[in-house]
């Protein structure tokens, strides 16, 4: 058989970053090739680059100090063999969305929020097809059903507010597929989306491309996602390719040490519960950034884990700190023109548990299920609708605002998104003394700020921190101050609402071994809410199961992933990306077997 054309063919690709401070080399030469059909894979964490290479080679890097060198030679089935860096602008746009499509990773931020989704879709065919606008509807509908999105009507006339994270993706899938590309380009286009969401967008993807024979280039920071959907995969790390290879290869045998960290940082299911992870720095020189193996911290690690098993043991002699009885949470609906109450979303519904001191009890399920409602409503962020919460024998739910407010200091929430819950006015130093103050704590705030400075050297963050803005931090960074936040009034009990589901996985596996030494350190109970079923076996000691606001299982983790009763919870496990080797052959074979199916 002849030797296929690649669909895109980079060669030396280098983008430039002019700053005052000087310039800085965000893609630094890099050459790949993508073929018809094929998936190639670009992972990385944040900073390494993969990101600015796709917006580079679809030209929308357009402030002022930005230079991008090389050569992207794109195939066109239109124009012939054409050099994206080249083109003109008005030829450029004939190609993109045409012919080279892009899904970016957070849809609410690239759908516009005043036009419905089917009027963004099909302003798409308008643009590049010479379809009738009662004819790009009619396309529009069909797409909607092949993304399998319920009800295409209903969503072709709502708007980007009324859908969900993985319903929006899928209007965005929709939307980048509309004129078959012969190229599509997806960055990041799951995180944060629930394993289930996220299973459902990789399989949609690898039909498109199997239906359509598009090459893909697909952008992530999470291995475990890529080795179900990749071909091929490129590593990035600050800037340039590091590695690059055959998905199982990669998996099987990795060579650079930046590579093996990417793959153990992240919790698998083997993982022992509640050991230190390592994270990318075990891995690399000291020194220098190079290609020298470093070995992981192994003998950390195993010790983290025997003190827990120890920790474990005394556990259940533990007396209740809080608990829940039939706590319910209603949210009313209103129609009509007088807006009288239709009916509730029935958000928490009957909900009762129990959490021991110094306990971790993970919240686990999808979007929707009840889960965060049910953290805020402990802290009484969100009134509960009837139920009781006790905690050590009072009830919360009957407290006046004033006795609320003083027996919230003994419950400290850690938010998903650091930097919307941090005020950007206020420094560091301004945000962790703040509770201080409000709650009367210490003396002076020359002793609040002694202990501020003792919590950041706590979390692992220098002293200049005090003085700095959020914004002057990384996501990673920002997460270890709400933490320090949070434990600024020594609480006793944190509910952690998917405090790490947007982070790589190295500074993931820092933020979770932080949480684990503070609460061996400070015996502090946690709720710990995720989507991530891998992360909540790590962390916790029981597990709680959440579907449409009810509990639908409970248990230690080794039960519940070892023997799952409920449907649900199968579900959910059988959605995690495994990225074990046998689980990249069985891909391989079911993405095989789908492309003979669809020949």
């Amino acid at each position: 058989m002849p030797t296929p054309t690649p669909i895109l063919q980079v060669r030396d690709l280098e983008t430039v970053f002019s700053t005052r401070s000087g310039n800085t080399k965000a893609v630094d030469k890099i050459s790949f090739d993508v073929y018809p059909g094929e998936v190639v894979a670009i992972v990385g964490e944040s900073g390494s680059g993969k990101s600015v290479t796709a917006l580079s080679l679809m030209r929308l890097l357009h402030a002022a100090g930005v230079t991008t060198e090389g050569s992207a030679i794109f195939n066109s089935p239109k124009y012939g063999e054409v050099d994206l860096l080249q083109l003109r602008e008005q030829q450029l746009q004939r190609v993109r969305g045409s012919e080279i499509s892009m899904v970016f990773q957070e849809p609410m931020s690239s759908l516009n929020p005043v036009y419905t989704c089917g009027k963004q879709v099909a302003e798409v065919l308008l643009l590049h097809t010479k379809l009738s606008k009662k004819e790009a509807k009619e396309r529009v509908l069909q797409l909607f059903e092949q993304v399998k999105l319920p009800d295409p009507e209903r969503i072709y006339k709502a708007y980007p507010h009324e859908l969900s994270g993985g319903q929006k993706q899928r209007v965005m899938i929709a939307m980048a597929m509309a004129c078959k590309p012969a190229l599509l380009i997806v960055d990041e286009p799951t995180t944060a989306l629930d394993v289930t969401v996220q299973a459902r967008v990789l399989q949609l993807i690898d039909e498109l491309r199997v239906q359509e024979n598009t090459a893909v280039l697909f952008i992530s920071h999470d291995l475990g996602v890529v080795a179900g959907i990749a071909d091929r995969v490129l590593v990035m790390y600050q800037g340039k390719v590091v590695e690059q290879g055959k998905v199982l290869d990669i998996f099987t045998n990795p060579q650079h040490p930046y590579t093996k960290g990417l793959l153990a940082c992240r919790p698998q299911l083997a993982t022992p519960p509640q050991a230190i992870l390592p994270t990318i720095s075990d891995f690399l020189s000291e020194s220098k950034y190079n290609d020298t193996p470093s070995e992981p911290k192994k003998q950390t690690r195993t010790a983290g884990a025997a003190a827990t098993s120890t920790a474990k043991a005394a556990q259940y002699q533990k007396p209740v700190l809080l608990q829940a009885q039939d706590l319910k949470v209603y949210f009313p609906i209103q129609k009509g023109f007088l807006s009288r109450t239709a009916e509730y979303v029935k958000a928490v519904d009957g909900v009762s548990f129990e959490v021991k001191h110094g306990e971790t009890l993970a919240l686990v399920g999808e979007s929707g299920s009840g889960k965060t409602t049910l953290g805020r409503a402990l802290l009484r962020l969100v009134e509960p609708t009837a139920g009781r919460i006790l905690f050590n024998g009072q009830d919360l739910t009957r407290l006046s605002p004033e006795e609320l407010r003083k027996s919230r200091r003994h419950f400290q929430m850690v938010f998903q998104d650091p930097y919307a819950s941090l005020n950007p006015m206020h420094t560091v130093g301004e945000a962790i003394m703040e509770p201080m103050q409000v709650h009367n704590f210490y003396k002076n705030d020359r002793e609040r700020r002694g202990k501020a400075m003792e919590l950041l050297d706590k979390v692992g963050l220098p002293e200049d921190s005090f003085q700095r803005y959020p914004h002057e931090f990384s996501g990673g960074q920002r997460q270890r101050i709400s933490i320090a936040r949070a434990l600024a009034l020594q609480p006793k009990c944190l509910i952690c609402d998917e405090p790490v589901s947007s982070l790589d996985v190295s500074v993931q596996a820092q933020v979770l071994n932080l949480l684990n030494s503070l609460k061996r350190e400070l015996q502090i109970a946690c709720i710990f809410i995720t989507h991530d079923l891998a992360v909540a076996k790590h962390m916790a000691d029981r597990i709680l199961v959440m579907n449409k606001g009810r509990i639908v299982e409970s248990g230690t983790p080794d039960m519940l992933f070892e023997q799952p009763h409920h449907a649900y919870t199968r579900m959910l496990i059988d959605a995690i990306p495994k990225g074990e080797p046998e689980d990249i052959r069985a891909a391989q074979r079911q993405r095989a077997a789908l492309k003979a199916d669809m020949l």
